[in-house]
């Protein structure tokens, strides 16, 4: 059995006596990727995981070296469970909520299942708890998501692909989707709900590529039998038969650790990392779809792997001083 959090003292003599040397917040791709790096380094690392994962009602994750179609559930148990060799690496049921920066390290608050709280310290910690999709207030959208209602053609443009399909959305930024999804499929309508506020350069991209225009207001979205979606119904006009609708939907930041630490955010409201995905506060780390950037799977793993690498390698330099 693996050492609880008030029995864990450091396996030498540190700079700063704390529980562990990092504290994870997430156990996503992102947070176990960086776990498995830094258990395979010998660091004492405490994940807390404090629920389902942003594509949880996703059938599968697209794109994943080695793990293509694989579900989303399946795909964080086979990451939970190769970090069972791993003695150093404590993965918890905790619900974080709070954290401070004292005396050179961190102090993470957080509530257990049994809804008590529990305090650990750390000389490092990465924030991995990701972001919340605000999807348009229609009916369907919320129903259909991840399925029928997609974000990221790459993660789902081949399962629809050839298929007639709707995308949703209004200036620049729906013409640029369409212009992408029109790779996958040459059935493509847009869907702007309303005054599309398109440029006439962009209509005249749109039907270069032969997408088609709707600006009549959206009343719902519509599924089949077998719960897929089967069309966009609008205000006025004839339904829009349709396998799946893409959009970019605006995000927010799952958890407020970032904004209470003082971190830099970029304009888009991502948190803030250098190269080494560091923020801008010392001694945290952000990995995965919180930061700048594409957001997959694939890619919130390879941040999570870097992290690992950059926070041992200044772990040693802070213990072996020169």
């Amino acid at each position: 059995m693996k050492p609880t959090i008030a029995t864990v003292r450091p396996a030498r003599q540190l700079l700063t006596s704390t529980d562990y040397d990092v504290v994870i917040v997430g156990a996503g791709s992102a947070g176990l990727s960086a776990a498995l790096i830094l258990g395979r380094s010998m660091r004492r690392v405490l994940v807390c995981d404090a629920g389902a994962p942003r594509n949880v009602t996703s059938p599968a994750v697209q794109g994943f070296f080695t793990r293509d179609c694989t579900a989303p559930t399946e795909l964080l148990r086979i990451g939970r469970s190769q970090l069972t060799p791993y003695d150093s690496v404590e993965v918890r049921e905790l619900r974080v909520t709070a954290i401070k920066k004292e005396d050179g390290h961190f102090r993470v608050e957080a509530n257990t299942e049994a809804n008590r709280t529990t305090v650990a310290t750390a000389r490092k910690v990465i924030l991995a708890t990701g972001v919340e999709d605000e999807l348009p207030p229609l009916d369907g959208m919320r129903e259909f998501w991840g399925r029928g209602v997609l974000h990221c053609p790459y993660c789902h443009g081949w399962e629809v692909r050839n298929q007639p399909l709707a995308i949703y959305g209004r200036g620049k930024t729906v013409t640029g989707l369409a212009l992408l999804v029109s790779r996958w499929s040459s059935h493509i309508t847009v869907c702007t709900d309303g005054p599309g506020h398109l440029t006439e350069n962009a209509r005249r991209r749109l039907r270069q590529q032969g997408i088609d225009v709707r600006e009549e207001c959206v009343r719902q979205l519509v599924g089949r039998p077998d719960g897929m979606l089967r069309c966009v119904e609008f205000e006025t006009g004839e339904p829009l038969e349709c396998h799946a609708l893409f959009l970019h939907a605006p995000q927010h930041q799952r958890a407020p650790f970032a904004e209470q630490l003082g971190c830099r955010f970029t304009k888009k409201g991502a948190v803030w990392v250098d190269k080494k995905q560091q923020t801008s506060v010392a001694g945290l780390y952000a990995t995965g779809d919180l930061t700048p950037g594409q957001q997959q799977a694939i890619m919130a793993a390879a941040e999570g792997s870097k992290a690992g690498i950059v926070i041992n390698e200044q772990l040693t330099r802070e213990e072996c001083p020169k």
